[in-house]
């Protein structure tokens, strides 16, 4: 099978009538605000998408795909490499009530004026929700100093109840 470039723009409702499988790559280059927070690793990224009509007779897109990123470590600074591993399903929908519709399993995505999605915005937005919050190394490959304390308090020394003096009055 060869290995083709996805299309940006796609009708959900008759690629889902059709039962497309879309097998391909997107460039990285194309994901601005991707870029705007890690450096990718390679110039594409595999997508496999997959577009369908589910029994309540609702279409369906779910996909999946993984890209390599280099982040900055919080413990370190020093550059991190991860996986950011997609999957999702979402289901098209016209407008905000059509939204709130769908069966919670699903989520919406909205449709624009020619009825049609953005798929390249789609998995951009996949990505960047897979980003974690803190990016960090694991404990034994960081680089951090080894006597840093993280997440540890001292304990306090025990100080006098001022309200023991209250006591000897009973």
């Amino acid at each position: 099978m060869q290995n083709l470039k996805l299309p940006i723009m796609i009708n959900p409702r008759k690629s889902a009538q059709r039962r497309l499988v879309c097998d391909g790559f997107f460039e990285v280059s194309g994901m601005t605000r991707l870029l705007d927070v890690c450096t990718p690793c390679n110039e594409h990224m595999q997508v496999n998408v997959k577009f369908d009509v589910d029994d309540l007779g609702l279409n369906v897109i779910s996909g999946s795909g993984v890209l390599s990123v280099a982040l900055i470590c919080q413990r370190c600074t020093e550059s991190l490499i991860i996986d950011l591993d997609i999957e999702f399903t979402l289901s098209p929908a016209k407008n905000d009530e059509a939204a709130e519709a769908l069966p919670s399993y699903y989520d919406a995505i909205e449709l624009d004026e020619n009825g049609e999605v953005n798929l390249l915005e789609l998995v951009e937005e996949e990505l960047l929700l897979a980003i974690p919050l803190i990016a960090k190394h694991e404990p034994s490959q960081c680089q951090a100093p080894v006597d840093s304390v993280w997440g540890e308090l001292p304990e306090e020394l025990e100080k006098p109840n001022p309200f023991d003096v209250l006591q000897k009055f009973k």
